[in-house]
Parts: C-alpha cells; sequence; structure tokens
C-alpha cells in the first residue's frame, strides 16, 4: 500500500527526516512510534501531500505523493495530531459538511453521516453542537470525518493524544475494528502501549533515522539475535532459548515466594529478580502452555497480578533499538 524509498526533508540547514525507506503492507496496522522530534510528523505529513519532500519517494497505492496529491488525496483519511472543529454546528452538520466536500450526493451524505456516526459511536450525539462535546467525543468526531469517503489508507497522527484512559481504550476497540474492515491504518504515536495490542507491522524512528520496520514478529526476532549475539560476545555465553517473560507481584513477600517457585520448575530458567515486585524468566515451552506457570504460582496462593510476554511487548523492542537521543 505505501512504499517509501529515500525519503529526506530539510529545512533551512536542518535535516528532520534522513533518506528512510521502508513498505506498509495493504491491510496492515503500522505503528510508526519514536520519542517527540523523532520525524513522525514531518513523514506523516508528507505520506498526506501537506509537505513536499527534499530527496526521495512516496507512493501510495502506486500514486506518487508529490506527482498526483489529487489522487492520492481521494484515496487517504488523514488525522492530525492538532485538528480544529466548528463549535457552533451540530455532529450532524459537521460530517455533512466534509462529506459534501468530498463531492457526495445529498443522499450519499445522509446515509455515510449516518453510517459513520454509527460506526464511531456518535448517532446519540447528533443534535449536539461540537462545542459541547468532551475531547474524546471531539476525537471520535474528527476520525469520523476522516472516513465519510471511505478512504483505503488512514494516516492518524497521534490520535490518543490528551485523551483520558477510558477514552483511549475505546480508541483502541475503534481502531481493530476499521481494521477488521480492511482498511490499511498508519498510526503515529509516542505512547507505545496504546499501539502494542494493535499494530500488525512497525517503523521506529528516531533523531530522523529509521532504527527498524516490518512485520512485528520479524524485529523481534532481529532485536532478538542483535542482544543474542552481543550478549554471546561480551560474556561468552548463550542466551536461553524460548518465550522471555515477567510477572509482577502485590508485595515483596509475593515476589520472594514466587522466586523460589519459578525457580524449582524444569520448564522455567534464567529466573531473575527485576525490581522488588517484578521477576523475568525464560519460559521453555509455547505461547499457549504458560498458563501452567501461572497455576503453579497462584496454587500457592502468591499474590500475581500480571504476566507478560517480553518478545511482545513494543516497549521493550523501542528501547533495545533506540539510544534515547533527540534532534
Amino acid at each position: 500500500m505505501i512504499e517509501i524509498r529515500g525519503l529526506a526533508k530539510s529545512y533551512q540547514g536542518f535535516t528532520a527526516v534522513k533518506g528512510i525507506s521502508f513498505d506498509v503492507t495493504k491491510g496492515a496496522v503500522f505503528g510508526f512510534i519514536g520519542p517527540n522530534g523523532a520525524g513522525k510528523t514531518t513523514t506523516i505529513r508528507i505520506l498526506a501531500t501537506l509537505l513536499e519532500p527534499s530527496a526521495g519517494s512516496v507512493k501510495i497505492d502506486g500514486l506518487d505523493v508529490v506527482d498526483e496529491p489529487e489522487k492520492v488525496r481521494r484515496i487517504i483519511g488523514y488525522m492530525p495530531d492538532d485538528f480544529g472543529v466548528y463549535e457552533g454546528i451540530t455532529v450532524q452538520e459537521y460530517l455533512d459538511f466534509f462529506a459534501a466536500a468530498y463531492g457526495l450526493s445529498r443522499r450519499q451524505r445522509a446515509r455515510t453521516v449516518a453510517d459513520v456516526m454509527a460506526l464511531t459511536d456518535l448517532a446519540q450525539h447528533e443534535k449536539k453542537l461540537v462545542a459541547s462535546l468532551s475531547k474524546g467525543m471531539r476525537q471520535r468526531l474528527c476520525l469520523a470525518k476522516t472516513l465519510v469517503h471511505d478512504p483505503k489508507l488512514l494516516i492518524l497522527d497521534e490520535p490518543a493524544n490528551g485523551l483520558d484512559p477510558r477514552a483511549r481504550i475505546e480508541l483502541r476497540v475503534l481502531l481493530k475494528e476499521l481494521a477488521a474492515m480492511g482498511k490499511t491504518i498508519v498510526i503515529s504515536s509516542h505512547i507505545l502501549t496504546e499501539l502494542s495490542d494493535v499494530c500488525t507491522e512497525v517503523g521506529i524512528i528516531e533523531r530522523g533515522e529509521l532504527l527498524a520496520a516490518g512485520p512485528i514478529a520479524e524485529v523481534e526476532a532481529n532485536v532478538r539475535a542483535t542482544a543474542q549475539a552481543t550478549e554471546a560476545a561480551t560474556e561468552g555465553e548463550e542466551k536461553e532459548e524460548g518465550l522471555r517473560c515477567s510477572m509482577k507481584f502485590a508485595t515483596v513477600d509475593a515476589t520472594e515466594k514466587a522466586l523460589a517457585i519459578l525457580a524449582a520448575r524444569p520448564d522455567v530458567k534464567g529466573v531473575s529478580r527485576r525490581d522488588e515486585r517484578a521477576i523475568g524468566f525464560v519460559f521453555q515451552g509455547r505461547s499457549e502452555e504458560l498458563h501452567r506457570v501461572v497455576a503453579a504460582v497462584v496454587k500457592e496462593e502468591v499474590a500475581l497480578t500480571g504476566l507478560t510476554e517480553e518478545e511482545k511487548d513494543l516497549e521493550a523492542i523501542f528501547m533495545a533499538v533506540t539510544k534515547g537521543k533527540l534532534q
């Protein structure tokens, strides 16, 4: 769906994006992650045809964003990180206005606006003035506006920015629904917990440079292989093979008790204490068999509060790949 080759963008001698290249597969949910100032928004705005690159090329569904911007705009839906709304009109009027701007007939507009309001759970608010909506509802309204022309590709820049926890959860559920409908979605964010259970592909950018990109499983494998090679070279040892996991506990005493339980299991290796209430370990089995470890801990009435497979943790990948430097 997206092909980026050698993309660069400079402003008066400052290079915000430094020759990056990656692809986004049709139907993927692509998490574009990095710290503030990494070059995410610059890249997003080039994808949305709002900026022209200084070098390189970007194609969306085979269309060049510089040579054919009008055609590109017909197939993308762009939600900026800082969007404005017309506060003196109703939700229905707001969506009808944008549907008309995309050239939908009056009959098409009525049907389309009703559909996107139902999808984004705005139908009950259709007669409310935009000015009366909460931050979360305004975010839904902007996303609904982004959907009125049924775009193939959604480009969302920091869509969860400023939302409360409930609104963030609801947004993730909505994004999963859109993905299930076959939309390709690019989400730019620096909040990794918002993306970890939504994305199928990921791109990590820092200081304008792309550090990793591709399906999450592939990026995880590359990061893991690099880490194992580095540790083997520095320590002369091989890393334990298996699922890298961490457990969290309610109390220090529970953590102490769990250490002994895990250390005694033949299917658990490399048990180590992360902090007062967390333990890391390597499980030598399949993901669907982890319940056995949980059962062994719970059986002894240990106050377990969480279990994480670290290979599936975007935060772990991000920390392994990035250096923590800003532009």
